[in-house]
C-alpha cells in the first residue's frame, strides 16, 4: 500500500470511530469495507490485465519469474482462479 492509501485508511477509520451512535457507527463501518472491497477487486482486475499482457510472447514460467512468483500463480490470476 501507498503511504496515501494507508493514510486515507486510517482517517477513514478515525471518522467512522468517532461516531458516537452505535448503529450509526456500524453502518458507516460497513460502507467503508464496501469501498474497501471494491477498490480491491479493480486492483486485482488491474493486476489480471497486467498479466495477461506480459504473458503475450512470454510462457507462464517467464511471467511468475518476472513477477516474483511461479509460473501456475501467473496463470491461475490470469484466468481469475
Amino acid at each position: 500500500m501507498t503511504d496515501l492509501t494507508i493514510a486515507a485508511i486510517e482517517d477513514a477509520t478515525a471518522t467512522v470511530a468517532a461516531i458516537e451512535d452505535p448503529v450509526a457507527r456500524f453502518e458507516a463501518a460497513r460502507l467503508e469495507r464496501a469501498k474497501l472491497a471494491a477498490g480491491d477487486r479493480a486492483l486485482l482486475a488491474l493486476q489480471r490485465e497486467i498479466v495477461r499482457g506480459l504473458h503475450e510472447g512470454r510462457s507462464w514460467a517467464e511471467v511468475g519469474t518476472l513477477l516474483g512468483f511461479s509460473g501456475s500463480r501467473a496463470e491461475a490470476i490470469a484466468r481469475e482462479r
